[in-house]
């Protein structure tokens, strides 16, 4: 369990320098598109805390992977809905998405279709990497 912790912090240290970047390529994206024109401290400060906590959470969670005695479909679950509830949670509080019903239903319907389609894509790199893998190694035995 200690290695497990371990690779969660330093997962998290990793990732969690790319959310202010995210962050100030989200206010040039906005500035560009005339969304936004001018931002106070408070919405700066709010900004990069909550992006680099969300990085930080979201590079971690891969270390649940590691822990070989969980099953996928749990690890699978267990860091989408982490996930979803921390990039909920940063679209409040920074004010990107409005609070009430319907908001938050389309932001979880986008969430999850969007994390499908990621976990398709995942799904079938490592699948075609596998069956290359497993053919080499069939071509290799018969080889020998």
């Amino acid at each position: 369990m200690k290695r497990i912790a371990l690779e969660f912090l330093r997962r998290g240290v990793l990732a969690s320098g790319i959310g202010p970047l995210v962050l100030a390529v989200l206010y040039l994206v906005l500035k560009l598109s005339g969304s936004v024109t001018m931002l106070t401290v408070d919405e700066v400060c709010i900004g990069i805390f909550s992006l680099t906590a969300l990085a930080f959470l979201a590079g971690a969670m891969n270390a649940i992977y590691q822990i070989e005695t969980l099953p996928l479909m749990c690890a699978i679950l267990i860091h989408g809905s982490v996930l979803y509830v921390g990039y909920l949670i940063t679209f409040l509080v920074n004010g990107w998405l409005a609070l009430g019903w319907i908001p938050i239903i389309v932001f979880s319907a986008i969430f999850v279709v969007g994390y499908i389609v990621i976990w398709a894509i995942v799904y079938s790199i490592i699948k075609r990497n596998t069956e290359r893998i497993n053919e080499a190694l069939k071509t290799r035995q018969e080889g020998l």
